[in-house]
C-alpha cells in the first residue's frame, strides 16, 4: 500500500547478502505492520532465484507443504531465496524446518526467511526445535517517527491512531476506522492467530477481557477487578492466563511491580500497556484525547511504555503505599526509574521515596516535549537518557 521500507528491511537485506548465512531469518511481530510487505520488497530486490509462499490460508497446509517448497528452492539455479510467511500455521513446522535445514545447510543453496504473527506458537517452535539455527528480527508496531514520515502526523494524531498504517487512510471517518481496527485487524488475531497457538476455552471471555483492558491503558489493575467487570464467568487464574495469551498476540503487555523479591513481583497486580494507541481507540473515541486531560495522560504514558518495551530491557512499575513511579528498567547493570509527567496529577514525593529505597538508581523525567522526543527516536536506553537530560 505504501512505498516505504521499515527499518528491518535493511537489516534483513544486509544479512542475506552475506556469502555464508548459517541461520534461518525469522520475522516476528503483529499482523498488519509490514512483515509481508518487507518480504515482498526483499524478494523484489533479490536478483537470483526466489520462491515466496504463505501459509495464511483458509485451510492451513500440512508439513509436506514445507518440504515441497524447500525442494523446489533447492532445484533452482544458484542461491535461492525461500520465504514462508505465517509459518506457525503449519503443524509441527519447526521440526520439519530443523530436519531440512540440518540436512542441507552445508550446500549453501538457500537463504530462508520465515515470518509469523502469533509469538506463542512461533517462539515455542523456535526454542524447542530450532535453537542455534535462527536469528530473530522483531517487527513492532509503527512508531511516531515512521508515521510522521509517512503521514505527517504529530504526537496527538499518533496517540489517537498510531500503530497500524493500513487503517490510517480512514481516520476521517472514526466509525469506519474503528470498525476496520476491530473487524479486520484485532478479530483475526483473537479468532485465528491465538486460537491456533493455544487452547482457548472461553473465546467470548478473551474478547471481553481485551476490550476491557483497552480502557485501562498504563493503569495498575487487579485480576479481581477485571474479573468483576466481565460478563462471562471465570476466575483470576483464567484472567491471568488470557492476559498472557493477549501478550503473545502482540496486543498488550503486562508489567509486574518492581521489588527486590521475585515472588512479590509475580504476585502483584499487572500494569496494562496496549502496544499501539490504535488498539486503545478501537474501543474508545479518539476525540477523548482532546477533551479529557486525564485520558490524554494515560494514553501518552501507555505509548511511552510501549516504546520502552522495544528497548528490550526488563521493564516494571514501582509502587510502595501511596508512592509510585511509572516505569523501572533494571538490566542488572543500571537501575532507572522513569516518571512520565503527562499532565495527570501525581504525588511529587514518589520519586524521592523511590530514590531513598534504591539509592543507586537513576531517576529521569519525561514531560510532553521530552516524551515526544523519545517516542520519535530509536528505542534505546542511550536515547532515553539523552532526551531526558
Amino acid at each position: 500500500m505504501f512505498d516505504y521500507k521499515r527499518f528491518f528491511f535493511s537489516v534483513l537485506q544486509q544479512r542475506l547478502s552475506e556469502d555464508q548465512l548459517p541461520f534461518v531469518q525469522v520475522l516476528i511481530g503483529p499482523r498488519q505492520v509490514g512483515k509481508s510487505t518487507v518480504i515482498e520488497q526483499i524478494a523484489a530486490a533479490w536478483t537470483g532465484s526466489k520462491i515466496t509462499e504463505s501459509a495464511d490460508q483458509l485451510n492451513p497446509p500440512n508439513r509436506e507443504w514445507i518440504a515441497f517448497h524447500w525442494q523446489r528452492a533447492l532445484e533452482q539455479p544458484g542461491v535461492c531465496l525461500l520465504t514462508l510467511d505465517e509459518i506457525q500455521k503449519v503443524e509441527n513446522w519447526a521440526e520439519v524446518i530443523k530436519k531440512l535445514f540440518d540436512r542441507d545447510r552445508h550446500k549453501n543453496k538457500l537463504r530462508v526467511i520465515l515470518s509469523g504473527s502469533a509469538s506463542l506458537k512461533l517462539q515455542n517452535g523456535l526454542s524447542e526445535s530450532l535453537a542455534g539455527r535462527y536469528e530473530l528480527i522483531r517487527c513492532p508496531h509503527w512508531d511516531l517517527d515512521e508515521t510522521r514520515k509517512l503521514f505527517g502526523w504529530d504526537v496527538i494524531q499518533y496517540l489517537k491512531f498510531g500503530g497500524y498504517p493500513s487503517a490510517a487512510p480512514y481516520i476521517g471517518d472514526i466509525a469506519r476506522w474503528q470498525s476496520i481496527m476491530r473487524d479486520s485487524i484485532i478479530e483475526p488475531v483473537l479468532s485465528r492467530d491465538l486460537q491456533t497457538a493455544v487452547t482457548i476455552q472461553k473465546p467470548a471471555l478473551l474478547r471481553q477481557l481485551f476490550a476491557l483492558a483497552m480502557h485501562y491503558p498504563a493503569q495498575e489493575i487487579s485480576y479481581q477487578k477485571l474479573l468483576g467487570q466481565l460478563q462471562d464467568r471465570g476466575n483470576t487464574a483464567t484472567i491471568s492466563h488470557y492476559l498472557q495469551v493477549l501478550s503473545g498476540g502482540f496486543l498488550l503487555a503486562t508489567l509486574e511491580k518492581y521489588a527486590a523479591h521475585v515472588v512479590r513481583q509475580k504476585a502483584s497486580s499487572p500494569k496494562i500497556i496496549p502496544l499501539a494507541p490504535a488498539l486503545i481507540h478501537a474501543f474508545s473515541s479518539p476525540e477523548l484525547l482532546d477533551s479529557d486531560p486525564e485520558w490524554r495522560g494515560r494514553v501518552f504514558e501507555s505509548a511511552i511504555g510501549a516504546h520502552l518495551l522495544r528497548i528490550g530491557e526488563p521493564l516494571f512499575y514501582w509502587r510502595d503505599g501511596e508512592h509510585e513511579v511509572d516505569f523501572v528498567i533494571d538490566n542488572g547493570r543500571q537501575l532507572v526509574g522513569i516518571e512520565v509527567k503527562s499532565g495527570r496529577r501525581k504525588r511529587q514525593q514518589s520519586t524521592i521515596a523511590f530514590k531513598k529505597k534504591f539509592p543507586h538508581a537513576q531517576v529521569i523525567f519525561l514531560d510532553w516535549n521530552t516524551g515526544a522526543s523519545f517516542l520519535g527516536s530509536e528505542p534505546t536506553l542511550q536515547n532515553l537518557l539523552h532526551v531526558a537530560q
